[in-house]
């Protein structure tokens, strides 16, 4: 496994492990997660310390009504969900937010691809395919995006990021991504707000590719 150095901050964890995070955000914390020893076991971590709180609370009265609902669950059939394993580069979490299915890339232009795995209000999680020596262009945030990368590497204003490496862009960062020679940098890319471009064209196609 490639040396992860860029690692997922403390509060969004917290909010993962709480459940409080946005769709498409614990789907790169998951799919990150998979990738890193080290944040699985402050993860770990977290949720045995919420498991213990949960044990700590006041015990409280129910409805008649709400423990019926609650038995017949118990006693209903097992549905087993299918699930996925790692494919390749796409961990799997990813694969799973792919159905199994290999990526169907939509081109925007220059090699530069994406698939949209999910996309509404919350937020949109999706995967670029960014050839090596290629850039993103220079643009701004709105809200939080997360990128991490599964192949490749890329490096901008803040640094290099490499395979399992997360990115955390805020409202406050300016970039402009460049891959790595070699190989087309993957990455899956969260986000709850538009991306703020600087060049006219990239916002002419804003609504097109829902970036």
């Amino acid at each position: 496994m490639t040396s992860i150095t860029h690692h997922i901050p403390e509060e969004l964890l917290i909010a993962y492990a709480s459940g409080n995070l946005a769709p498409a955000f614990a789907l790169a914390v998951a799919t990150h997660v998979s990738m890193c020893d080290e944040c699985r076991a402050r993860l770990g971590a977290h949720e045995e310390l919420g498991g213990a709180l949960l044990e700590d609370q006041a015990a409280q009265a129910v409805s008649g009504d709400l423990k019926t609902r609650l038995f017949d669950a118990l006693d209903a059939p097992v549905v087993s969900e299918k699930t996925y394993a790692r494919s390749g580069i796409f961990p799997a979490p990813v694969m799973e937010a792919l159905g199994g299915l290999p990526p169907k890339w939509t081109s925007l232009g220059l090699g530069v691809r994406q698939m949209i795995l999910s996309h509404d209000r919350s937020g949109s999680a999706r995967l670029l395919y960014i050839p090596g020596g290629m850039g993103v262009p220079d643009h701004g945030h709105n809200g939080l995006e997360l990128t991490l990368v599964l192949q490749g590497a890329f490096r901008d204003e803040t640094g290099r990021y490499g395979v399992g490496d997360l990115e955390v862009a805020t409202g406050d960062l300016e970039h402009e991504p460049v891959a790595e020679e070699g190989p087309a940098c993957i990455c899956l890319a969260a986000t709850d707000a538009a991306l703020r471009f600087r060049s006219f064209l990239p916002r002419l196609l804003q609504p097109i590719f829902r970036i």
